[in-house]
């Protein structure tokens, strides 16, 4: 199905006309929380006709969905636990988002699982991925597996530990920069009319008797508070899931366990590999993952521990680091260590809990839609990969006594901002190079950026032909940090620096140093006045700080501590600038 609608622009003044909007109108649905799956339900709404709301207290993909391991996959562990009604319904939303949905933004990738122990490994990881192979055949991937001997394995991955690695087994699956996939689904709900807001929190829920009728919405960046009345609100907000519900009061018919997931990025020098790669722990499965915006990176991952702190900036520890470290140097000739990481990123996973005592590796991916009051709908659990079955099934049960017939969800095929005419584009490749002035590497990075809404880019250059000049020495373009704003909601240094782009995870720098000329660049259409670019520059440099320091703390405690003491630019909306943060 192509897309009849035209992207539209998530840019502060459009902010500023959904929040009016949703003030003064009463909407079908209010989604809350604009993680992957609270995108998904608004996406879902909309394109059945209804009037929709989509509110996020931070930016979009801050929290989990810009945190995930970048795969989009069936889920491997899943079948050791024989939940083939899982893997199934993954491996068929995985098709869909690679072939459909988004195959600007997806591709596939190949691992290959080193044999440690030729006989038995072999055996229960060729069974393992044989079935995963059959269940997902034709699905989005190449569909066949190899097995290979320990000659070819080495070939593939030179940089095995010579005596260690007796082989491999070789199979496929999907991946995507999980934050701008979330900000597009996002986007594509705004082009079918949804009112979409970040920076926009939830501080309590309208009721009339028994029954939700909207929220109380606070407009962070202004510190006004809005009503938004609906006749349906959904409660998408992954971790904070809790966090909501208690302002109901009353016992919850479940609740949201945090299992925290942490993982390293590296130069791609520093594991000599062709392909990806997955090896068994004690708790789980650690990937090295081919960086999914840049072929320089490797993303390794990932951990599965309780956190029970902060959930807007769960940090990883320095036991948290040497768990992936000790785990991959396993495989590896020449080791590598904490001087070799770039980036750190911590996400937690909103699992289902029925009690306290429960491990977090234990519990469920699958989700969960429950109605607790009238009016109210919340939606937790599941996995990345299966936003579009937890969306749907979310709107689903809202729109269930709506009065009036509500058409059946249709987001299998509609594909999001940026998939329409991509793969015709990317065959003219060479022609975009001539039009962008630019290498084909330079091409096909902002293909998999924008896919076919690269021509919104060029119209920002053609308007103002210094922003085609490179940042920094960065591979981005100036273009791309306006057209963060511009096009694609972020309102901060953070926004821009750490999920428009990765600049916070791609250099040892963290992106501090190039925090000044992306703050210069941006200031003009978010009205910043020189005291505001320095504000966002020092809360941008303290949050580097922070993590950086949080990192080499033992505990979750100490580093939770140290995380948290830094400041956030949307937690200081009252302050005077000048003294929101230490110097």
């Amino acid at each position: 199905m192509r897309s009849l609608t035209a992207p539209v622009a998530m840019s502060p003044e459009a902010r500023q006309r959904a929040l009016d909007t949703m003030a003064a109108t009463e909407l079908d649905v209010l989604v809350i929380g604009a993680g992957v799956v609270g995108a998904g339900a608004a996406l879902d709404a909309v394109t059945r006709g209804l009037t929709v709301g989509l509110v996020e207290a931070r930016d979009y993909a801050s929290g989990t969905s810009s945190r995930s391991s970048k795969l989009v996959h069936g889920g491997l562990r899943y079948l050791k636990q024989l939940n083939f009604r899982l893997v199934f319904e993954a491996l068929r939303e995985r098709r869909l988002i690679l072939e459909t949905l988004a195959p600007h933004l997806s591709k596939p990738v190949e691992f290959v699982y080193p044999l440690e122990k030729p006989v038995l490994d072999r055996a229960w990881v060729g069974t393992g991925v044989g079935v995963y192979d059959v269940l997902g055949a034709g699905r989005g991937v190449p569909s066949h597996f190899r097995h290979q001997s320990k000659a070819k394995t080495l070939r593939r991955f030179p940089g095995a530990k010579r005596g260690a690695i007796h082989g491999g087994v070789s199979f496929y699956e999907g991946q995507l920069d999980d934050a701008r996939h979330t900000m597009m689904l996002s986007r594509t709900a705004a082009s079918h009319g949804a009112l979409v807001a970040s920076s926009a929190r939830v501080v309590d829920f309208l009721r009339e008797g028994g029954r939700v009728v909207g929220a109380l919405v606070q407009d962070l960046e202004s510190g006004r508070n809005i009503e938004v009345r609906a006749k349906r609100v959904v409660n998408a907000a992954g971790a904070w899931t809790d966090e909501l519900q208690e302002m109901l009061g009353g016992a919850s018919q479940f609740k949201i366990k945090a299992s925290k997931g942490v993982h390293i990025v590296v130069p791609r020098d520093r594991i000599a590999s062709e392909t990806g790669l997955i090896t068994e722990t004690e708790k789980s499965l650690l990937f090295v993952i081919p960086c999914p915006w840049s072929d320089e990176h490797w993303v390794i991952g990932t951990t599965d521990t309780g956190w029970e702190h902060d959930l807007a900036h769960p940090a990883a520890t320095r036991a948290d680091i040497d768990y992936i470290l000790a785990h991959v140097n396993r495989l590896l000739e020449t080791p590598i260590d904490h001087d070799d990481i770039v980036g750190v990123y911590a996400g937690l996973r909103p699992l289902l809990a029925a009690g306290d005592s429960e491990q977090t590796a234990k519990l469920s991916r699958e989700h969960a839609v429950v109605r607790p009051v009238p009016g109210l709908i919340i939606v937790a659990g599941g996995k990345y990969t299966t936003y579009r079955v937890m969306a749907e099934d979310a709107i689903d049960l809202a729109v269930a006594d709506l009065p009036g017939r509500v058409a059946k969800s249709c987001t299998a095929r509609v594909p999001l901002v940026g998939a329409d005419q991509y793969r015709e584009l990317a065959q003219s490749r060479a022609r975009l190079a001539e039009v962008f002035d630019v290498d084909m590497g330079t091409v096909d990075h902002l293909l998999g950026r924008y896919g076919s809404a690269v021509t919104e880019l060029r119209e920002l250059i053609d308007a103002e032909p210094e922003l085609g000049a490179r940042l920094g020495n960065s591979r981005y373009l100036k273009a791309e940090i306006v057209y963060a704003v511009t096009h694609e909601g972020a309102l901060h240094l953070d926004d821009i620096l750490a999920r428009r782009t990765r600049l916070s995870v791609e250099t040892g720098a963290r992106g501090v140093d190039i925090a000044p000329e992306v703050a210069a660049l941006v200031a003009p259409y978010l009205g910043w006045d020189d005291l505001r670019i320095v504000r966002e520059i020092k809360i941008y440099r303290r949050r580097v700080e922070a993590e950086i320091a949080s990192n080499m703390q033992a505990t979750d405690e100490e580093a939770d501590a140290i995380r948290v003491s830094a400041p956030d630019s949307r937690e200081s909306f009252g302050f005077p600038l000048e003294e929101s943060i230490s110097v």
